[in-house]
């Protein structure tokens, strides 16, 4: 007969796992920022929370589930980044909290071209 001691809960909140995929997003090499969209945008305004820009969490007790919005880098294989952001969103909610992901949605909602850079005389000019 195996005895459990229970110590107490330990949960943990939306925002936190929200937090730890919108990180691991913008690490994920392809992905040019996460899209706030503009009902999270007024969500945002209306009730003065710091919600994670882009991304969406339900949280259980044991699972999560997570919904980014993304802006990709142009030129990137979107199919390819979109795989590699899932896994490593993933990896990086799992390893921290314990929680299992069962399932990364990923929406594209966006292309970012690179800025050109000005030349150098031009930026000396005064105008």
């Amino acid at each position: 007969m195996s005895e459990q001691v229970q110590t107490g809960l330990i949960r943990i909140s939306d925002d936190v796992v929200s937090t730890i995929a919108g990180l691991a997003a913008l690490e994920t090499p392809g992905v040019a920022a996460m899209s706030g969209g503009i009902s999270e945008g007024l969500a945002k305004r209306l009730s003065g929370k710091n919600a994670q820009r882009g991304v969406s969490v339900e949280v259980g007790q044991l699972e999560a589930a997570i919904d980014l919005r993304i802006i990709i880098q142009y030129g990137s294989k979107i199919q390819d980044v979109c795989r590699d952001l899932q896994e490593n969103v993933r990896d990086a909610v799992e390893n921290m909290t314990g929680l299992r992901v069962v399932e990364v949605n990923v929406k594209v909602e966006g292309v970012a071209f690179k800025e050109e850079k000005e030349e150098p005389d031009e930026a000396l000019r005064v105008k």
